[in-house]
């Protein structure tokens, strides 16, 4: 298989989602307050922001809530949490002027009533520790141990002695023990699982995945967009797609209450993503999952990153959010 500039590819994995500022607990608030946002350039909706969200598990981080034009705390909404929160709403607040057009999106299939009610919580990244977070735990502990050392060997030379290893299992606890919590009992939602959901893309995809999988009764369903199946830069018989997807054998939740949907372009990083999708047909049929509750689709053209995301990210909300 042809291989990119690896230096490109690393670089797409650990600053595809780069955080624009790190924040700082203040140990002496006890209330948490999400502020109303004017400084961010958005097409429908009101932002509210919490700058440094505190948690036991997790570094602390900045966390969004945006709510439709016609917010209404007499009705209740469904919940989709988003990854890597500081890509999806301005373009001219990211990395690299790319946004994956949420408030656009996710409005627009509101207006048309195509979609039941709604608000997005976007979770952001710390880029130095994206994928530590991001990186399925239980997957990964079904690697060869030769294979683990060497990933740990290479981040300790890359990241330095403080690195402690993979932290995503926190990382959700984060969400489903801190972050619900708190948007359960300040915004208008519903708590149930048939209205609560998760998205995000390469490795927020895989941890959307691992969401799904490790909190059944917390998510309804999950949607995957170009899935990092390769785990780390791309290299010949890597153990690491199996992996995710023996992981996948014994873990889905069942069918009849979930949904999950993947998709994979077909350029640059999403390349190498092709010859897995096969695997995740046959998984997904193992499990008893079919066209209502499932997704495997291509986009041909389509490349690794926000501009082509935002290209079909209304395929992923209107099938996990459609009214029944």
């Amino acid at each position: 298989m042809r291989l990119f500039n690896y230096f490109f590819v690393l670089m797409l994995l650990l600053n595809s989602c780069k955080e624009v500022k790190k924040n700082d607990i203040n140990p002496s608030e006890n209330k948490l307050v999400a502020k109303t946002l004017d400084i961010i350039n958005l097409s429908s909706g009101t932002l509210k922001r919490i700058d440094s969200f505190p948690s036991k598990f997790a570094r602390p981080r900045t966390v969004d809530i945006w709510l439709p034009s016609d917010y209404d705390k007499t009705k209740k909404y469904a919940v989709l949490y988003m990854h890597d929160g500081q890509m999806l709403f301005d373009a001219e607040t990211t990395w690299n002027k790319q946004e994956w057009k949420v408030d656009e999106i996710v409005g627009s299939l509101l207006d048309s009533s195509k979609i039941k009610d709604c608000i997005v919580v976007a979770i952001w990244n710390h880029s130095d520790i994206r994928h530590t977070d991001y990186y399925p735990q239980k997957p990964f502990d079904l690697l060869p141990q030769k294979f683990k050392d060497s990933v740990f060997e290479t981040a300790k030379k890359q990241f330095g002695t403080d690195f402690k290893g993979l932290n995503s299992d926190n990382y959700l606890k984060f969400i489903v023990e801190e972050v619900k919590p708190f948007i359960d009992s300040n915004f208008s939602v519903y708590t149930n699982s048939e209205n609560t959901f998760i998205a995000g893309s390469s490795m927020g995809g895989l941890i959307s995945m691992y969401a799904l999988c490790e909190y059944p009764e917390v998510f309804g369903g999950a949607a995957c967009l170009s899935t990092h199946w390769i785990g780390f830069a791309p290299q010949e018989n890597s153990p690491v797609p199996e992996s995710f997807f023996t992981y996948l054998a014994h873990n889905l939740p069942s069918p009849a209450t979930h949904k999950i949907y993947f998709d994979y372009g077909t350029k640059t990083l999403d390349e190498f993503y092709l010859p897995y999708q096969h695997r995740v047909a046959e998984v997904l049929k193992l499990k008893g999952y079919d066209e209502y509750n499932s997704k495997n689709l291509k986009f041909e053209g389509h490349d690794h990153s926000e501009n082509s995301w935002n290209q079909r990210f209304q395929i992923p909300v209107q099938f996990l959010l459609n009214k029944n």
